[in-house]
């Protein structure tokens, strides 16, 4: 079985209702979330990195941006088909690119989902 632990910013409602969804999909608990921004969460990394940009480590490799999230698509069988077509270099690059645009616009999708939560 393949060991696979995501970091996530517990502080970001985005971020928080991401992980909520895959809690919910990852019925047999293969995923082992981590909140880096609880000061006690153990980091493989510096803490800042690990907020900027989304990571896992799946068998020992640490992964970051789109190449993370499809590591923990693999996971729930639900999504493992996107998480297997994101092994295809092209793929991968091509959501690499749409992740590297979604945190562009991170800080205002943040303050957007902080009003629809209240």
């Amino acid at each position: 079985m393949t060991e696979l632990i995501v970091w996530h910013d517990g502080d970001c409602p985005l971020c928080r209702r991401e992980i909520a969804m895959m809690r919910r999909l990852d019925r047999a608990g293969a995923i082992r979330f981590i909140d880096a921004t609880d000061t006690d969460a153990t980091c493989p990394i510096d803490r800042a990195e690990l907020l900027a940009r989304f990571h896992a480590r799946e068998d020992g490799v640490m992964l970051s941006g789109a190449a993370a999230f499809a590591a923990m698509w693999r996971a729930p069988p639900l999504l493992h088909p996107l998480g297997l077509a994101a092994r295809h270099p092209w793929v991968l690059l091509l959501l690499e690119r749409s992740y590297r645009g979604l945190l562009r616009i991170r800080t205002r999708r943040q303050r957007l989902a902080q009003g629809a939560i209240r």
